[in-house]
């Protein structure tokens, strides 16, 4: 699985249609600081989502199961990987290490894997039948664990674009507290009795269900969109923050600070909203950070957000409780940041200074031209500490990710950590079909490592 030369490695890898293809892998095309080289350390992985180092050193991978819907958790030994557990709810969102135990969380749950070899589901029921998913498991200095849930919809409103409408009818969106909602309601037709008649949604609403003027919806405690903790066997679950649409990735640094990953709106649905930046947050308990009315801190009614022919994006609440934060770094719309880790090794910038995956563009979740290969994400970046300025740290000398023109670079990078050797450590979860910019190919997950020369 190592190769010392890791030049020109071929990956042989099939559709679900049995179509062959090939992966290439090729540090050459990669563009990559002079001070440093990069190297593949491990390939011929399933789709894989995230990674962690043990204490004793060993490395965990999540296979999040996109491509056989059968998530797993493998241990790397030797050269090469062996499963310690599966059976897990598809798709596996992350894996997080605390004192010999691994958390998994997987769709609607959140799993623990004992050092004792035992197995507790410590958290279920959690609404993950919508658009997004649960973030993985952070572990706070209050020895609490903190996770977020991802929103149902785009942005507040169940529409045609939902297609989990059809298995779960009554899902839709919530916030943890109170809320009162203007009332507007979006007519699109019935795509339940195939499309042959109108049907009227509200915000916060299941599909076919309209609002009253100012109705105030009841709040929930697993509400979407937003942070909760709880104590390390899932008690006292509580929420922490929220207004966040896809929250992908939490961690804390040093200091003690809760950082977070976040995916924006897409042009899509009954309340497209273009122009969105992705974000990077510092988490600051009991606030609200926006979604569904804000965007980087800034409101959605802005004429920055109104989609090319469509219709400027009007509040969905009658009222906000604070003015959202702004977030510590915003990166352009559609880059898709993932995994994130802090470099205290001085090796690879200044103390404390955060590196980022760009996973890339969807691309086909977006009205209009679809452009899930331009030259936004597939790519390391670094975020300076001090300034929160954004530089890229490595990508393709092409400027797109590896599969659409049989490059040997970056694919889709997922997540990114600090080994315990203090080399950094990039997941690749794999290569596209150029038709098909979310399904996966099996067999070409790759991780890179990077190391100063």
């Amino acid at each position: 699985m190592n190769d010392k030369f890791n030049m020109h490695i071929k990956l042989k890898a099939y559709t679900t249609s049995s179509e062959e293809m090939t992966r290439i892998l090729d540090p050459l095309d990669i563009n990559i600081p002079p001070a440093y080289q990069i190297e593949v350390f491990a390939y011929g992985l399933d789709a894989p989502g995230s990674m962690i180092f043990s204490r004793n050193g060993d490395l965990y991978v999540a296979d999040t199961g996109l491509t056989s819907n059968a998530p797993k958790v493998l241990r790397m030994v030797d050269d090469h990987f062996d499963i310690i557990a599966d059976n897990f709810n598809a798709p596996i969102n992350g894996i997080s290490y605390m004192d010999g135990d691994i958390y998994v969380s997987h769709k609607g749950r959140i799993t623990v894997l004992r050092e004792n070899g035992t197995r507790q589901d410590i958290i279920s029921g959690l609404p993950c039948n919508g658009d997004n998913g649960l973030s993985n498991v952070a572990f706070g200095p209050d020895g609490k664990i903190y996770f977020s849930i991802g929103t149902s919809t785009n942005s507040g409103v169940v529409g045609n674009d939902n297609a989990w409408v059809f298995d779960h009818p009554l899902l839709h969106d919530d916030m943890p507290f109170d809320f009162m909602v203007r009332g507007q309601n979006f007519i699109t037709p019935n795509m339940l009795i195939n499309n042959q008649e109108r049907v009227s949604t509200g915000a916060f609403s299941s599909y076919g269900i309209q609002n009253s003027p100012y109705e105030v919806k009841k709040g929930v405690m697993k509400a979407s969109g937003c942070i909760l903790r709880a104590n390390r066997d899932g008690t006292d679950l509580e929420p922490v923050a929220w207004g966040f649409r896809n929250p992908l990735q939490m961690s804390f640094n040093r200091e003690y600070q809760l950082f977070l990953s976040n995916r924006s709106y897409d042009v899509r649905g009954s309340r497209p909203i273009a122009n969105a930046s992705d974000e990077f947050y510092q988490v600051i308990p009991g606030l609200w950070y926006g979604w569904p009315d804000y965007a980087a801190g800034e409101p959605v009614t802005l004429p920055k957000f109104r989609p090319e022919g469509g219709v400027q994006p009007e509040f969905l609440l009658a009222g906000h409780p604070n003015v959202p934060p702004m977030p510590f770094a915003t990166f352009p719309p559609h880059s898709t940041i993932t995994g994130f880790d802090f470099d205290y090794t001085n090796l690879y910038g200044a103390y404390g200074d955060i590196f980022i995956t760009e996973f890339g563009s969807y691309g086909s979740i977006t009205q209009g031209q679809s452009a899930p290969f331009v030259g936004i994400g597939h790519r390391i970046s670094k975020i300076d500490r001090i300034n929160r300025q954004i530089s890229t740290f490595i990508n393709n000398k092409s400027g797109l990710p590896a599969f659409p023109n049989d490059g040997g670079g970056l694919g889709r990078p997922v997540d990114l950590i600090f080994g315990p050797d203090n080399y950094m450590y990039i997941l690749d979860m794999g290569i596209n079909r150029l038709i098909s910019p979310n399904r996966f190919i099996p067999n070409t997950g790759v991780i890179w490592r990077v190391r100063p020369v």
